[in-house]
């Protein structure tokens, strides 16, 4: 088993969350979210943020508008919906019980 591939499965795991997170403080471009989750080193390509998008946008948590740029094409920016505020705040509450039994775990002495 190698430990990178453990390592990518663990960051995926959370990135769905990491992504309502950040739109979650106000109107946001894909490439600035892009750039925020890989300098927080949760690798992630276009490739795989912009489905994960679309999924959120379907599912009605995040909606977007087209805003002109005067250094190229039209930009889509995310916000969150009020059922993506009422999704996250369950899923903070997840992830607190998360770390929580995590740390539970981890702390433990080995004998």
């Amino acid at each position: 088993m190698k430990l990178e591939n453990t390592q990518v499965q663990m960051r995926k795991g959370i990135l769905e969350y990491c992504v309502l997170q950040i739109i979650s403080r106000g109107e946001v471009y894909a490439s600035d979210m892009l750039l925020e989750l890989t300098s927080a080193k949760i690798m992630v390509v276009e490739g795989t943020l912009y489905p994960l998008l679309t999924r959120l946008r379907k599912a009605e948590l995040v909606e977007y508008k087209w805003v002109e740029s005067t250094s190229g094409p039209p930009r889509k920016y995310y916000t969150i919906t009020d059922s993506g505020r009422e999704f996250l705040k369950s899923l903070d509450d997840t992830w607190t019980e998360l770390v929580a039994s995590t740390k539970q775990i981890t702390s433990k002495n080995i004998s």
